[in-house]
């Protein structure tokens, strides 16, 4: 008892008052009859030491040190829980098992792990099932089996703790919730293939992991083999990684698989995954009691929905490194809203990422897994379906954006198996150019697909309709290899007409990219058959690129030759664009040849002719060339501002080339003057654009030198 406290006996009984303080055995009574025995009170058990629960770090952990960066940031702002997230095999259990060990000082109340078995073939584990395993490891006593009086129990127990709590392999936000510590001093880290987005409401940061860089991909294997032999075979090593696509799974797999055959060259294992495009690749990267790629990527495809898991097949199916809803929607033939939420669900479960706005993409082994779920899940039939329509939607959308862009260029009709009913992806010239150059890959892929599935029409038709990118944006390599593909499946499909159309449009392009000799035997060929045909408009237009490549090679003698037949058989037939286009040409020989007044005459009446048929383009082509005329012909101030004029048409229209060569016949015309400023100006901006569109030309430009005509 206390000094301060006073003990006093009532009439009915002892009373304790003041500030007693009672320590030990104590006996209060008003009498005692017989012998009194004390015997101590059990002891407490004992708080068991502090759990560490995490998982080993692997000895091959490597690089990383920016997402680790990330995660002390989001740990540094107060977050009581982040979210770690990635495709199966990126690597987000060991990273967050190495963070946290670095931090066991900050958490001394203990470090707890749980593998929530988000993928199972058992499917996910129960909150009560982890509750009462951690509350067990905290020293408190059998729980109870009720989930939600677990909850409970756990928030109150954790009230006061500084632990971290790391929470694997989860699956859905629901799984974490009642996981969740009671008070402000823990940390709950979440690993997941999904990105847990639902977690935001609990005031969760969020981290997504991606493969490793080359740099970082390579000491991972140096880690598993040796440096030796790694320095011994660096470039095959380098191949290695660069087929296993930054997975640190796959790079392990590799890495094992090369352990246990030290005679095997790195390179013979890189050329068997090089082999193996498809599937034999993933089956390469497997060792006997590990988890393989597949079997991981297997797992995280089984939970998808149903239309979700139809939307991946289809997908890696498709020629192409980027897709968005709208060739989402097309290939499987459904709404635009359909597409954009079973991508959201492919994106959530991290099976493709978001790389920008209307656009995301495979990791190439996760592309991989999805064709070959497509050959086992789905019939021929519905394989080809979708591969169908995704080329008419290309050839539809290639189409409308030809006739925006080209309006009074001949097309030959379209015909479609499968229609697309959707919305079109531009509303303006400008719009339109920049769809067809940002899917250039994709519709080049449709090309091929259709030419080596046989839908030879289709494979012909989505080249031709690929024009205005060829003609305003000068991808040689493309413009040709597509109309080697498109010529030969014209000649397939025994269109004759079509097969003209490669023949003239292809010409033009060998003879933009300076393949002068081929273009010729292009045209002589267009020449026969249209001859043979009747056409005199194709007659005409292989008149005209013969006449070009007459003046390409240095006859300008014979290219008037062919020019002026040009126009003869077509004012014949009634086609004055036509006339116009020839009319473009002999200027230029004449302006080349110093005859200027010949040359404005030759450029005005192309201008003349091509406003009246409504071809901007072409218009602006002719009158950038009457500017320069002009200037040559001593109207140096009405030149430039033609020259302005076309090209503020160029400009908005994105047809980078000709801007380009608008800017440097006003830097000639400028050096002319004397204005070496303005000239070198000029230059360099023209200099600008040619490396993009036309790499000849720069390097043309370059060797001309500033000031040079």
């Amino acid at each position: 008892m206390s000094d301060s406290s006073t003990a006093s006996q009532g009439p009915h009984g002892n009373e304790i008052s003041g500030e007693a303080r009672l320590y030990g055995p104590t006996v209060q009574a008003r009498e005692v009859h017989g012998g009194i025995h004390l015997h101590p009170a059990p002891a407490a058990p004992e708080r068991p030491a502090p759990p560490r629960q995490l998982l080993p770090v692997p000895a091959h952990f490597t690089n990383r040190e920016g997402d680790v960066a990330s995660l002390n940031g989001l740990r540094d702002t107060g977050m009581p829980l982040i979210v770690v997230s990635g495709p199966a095999g990126i690597g987000k259990t060991t990273l967050v098992s190495k963070w946290l060990r670095s931090l066991s000082s900050e958490y001394p109340d203990g470090q707890l792990y749980a593998d929530l078995r988000g993928h199972s073939a058992g499917g996910p584990v129960g909150p009560a099932e982890i509750l009462g395993q951690f509350l067990r490891a905290l020293g408190a006593g059998p729980p109870s089996a009720d989930a939600v009086e677990l909850a409970a129990l756990w928030r109150s127990f954790t009230a006061d703790l500084r632990i971290a709590v790391m929470l694997d392999n989860s699956f859905t936000a629901a799984q974490i919730r009642p996981l969740l510590l009671g008070g402000p001093g823990g940390l709950v880290v979440v690993t997941s293939r999904r990105r847990l987005t639902g977690l935001r409401m609990e005031g969760a940061g969020f981290h997504q992991l991606d493969a490793l860089g080359p740099a970082a991909g390579v000491e991972l294997l140096s880690r598993g083999i040796g440096a030796d032999r790694v320095a011994g075979e660096l470039p095959a090593v380098r191949r290695l990684v660069a087929l296993c696509a930054g997975l640190p799974l796959a790079v392990c797999l590799a890495s094992a698989r090369l352990a246990t055959r030290p005679r095997q060259s790195v390179g013979a294992l890189a050329d068997a995954l090089a082999r193996n495009a498809g599937g034999g690749r993933l089956a390469a990267l497997e060792v006997e009691g590990e988890t393989s790629v597949h079997k991981a990527l297997d797992e995280s495809y089984a939970v998808l929905s149903e239309e979700t898991a139809r939307l991946y097949r289809t997908l890696g199916l498709l020629p192409v490194r980027t897709f968005g809803a709208m060739i989402a929607a097309a290939s499987c033939g459904k709404s635009l809203d359909w597409a954009e939420r079973r991508l959201d669900e492919l994106v959530e479960a991290n099976l493709v990422e978001d790389v920008g706005p209307e656009s995301c993409r495979f990791h190439d082994l996760v592309r991989i897994h999805a064709h070959d779920r497509a050959l086992e899940d789905d019939t021929d039939a519905a394989r080809e379906e979708a591969l169908r329509r995704f080329c008419d939607w290309c050839l539809y959308t290639a189409t409308a954006a030809q006739e925006r862009l080209t309006p009074v260029q001949f097309t030959l009709p379209r015909t479609y198996d499968h229609r697309p009913d959707l919305p079109l992806p531009f509303a303006d010239d400008v719009a339109a150019l920049g769809w067809l150059d940002s899917h250039r890959t994709q519709l080049l892929g449709a090309v091929s697909l259709a030419a080596n599935n046989g839908w030879h029409d289709t494979s012909w038709m989505l080249v031709d309709a690929m024009w205005p990118l060829f003609l305003r944006l000068r991808h040689y390599t493309d413009w040709v290899a597509a109309h080697e593909i498109g010529l030969e499946s014209a000649r397939r499909a025994g269109n004759k007409a079509a097969e003209r159309q490669m023949l003239n449009s292809g010409a033009i392009g060998l003879g933009a990219a300076r393949r002068t000799e081929e273009a010729t035997a292009w045209y002589q060929a267009s020449l026969r058959a249209a001859r043979d045909a009747g056409d005199v408009r194709d007659e005409g237009q292989a008149l005209l690129g013969l006449g070009a490549c007459h003046r390409e090679a240095g006859r300008p003698a014979d290219a008037v030759t062919y020019l002026n037949r040009a126009i003869e058989v077509w004012e014949g037939c009634g086609y004055p664009r036509g006339a116009a286009l020839a009319r473009t040409t002999l200027g230029e020989i004449a302006l080349a040849a110093g005859e200027p007044d010949e040359a404005v005459d030759c450029f005005t009446r192309a201008h003349a002719a091509m406003v009246a048929v409504n071809d901007p383009h072409d218009a602006a082509r002719a009158l950038a060339f009457l500017g320069r005329a002009g200037v040559r012909a001593g109207a140096y101030a009405e030149g430039v501002a033609r020259m302005n004029e076309a090209l503020a048409v160029f400009t908005g229209s994105g047809a980078a080339f000709w801007q380009a060569r608008t800017l440097e016949m006003l830097g000639e015309s400028a050096a002319e003057q004397g204005d070496t400023t303005a000239a070198a100006d000029f230059r360099t901006r023209a200099l600008a654009l040619f490396e993009a569109t036309s790499p000849a030309d720069a390097r043309r430009l370059g060797e001309v030198g500033p000031g040079r005509g």
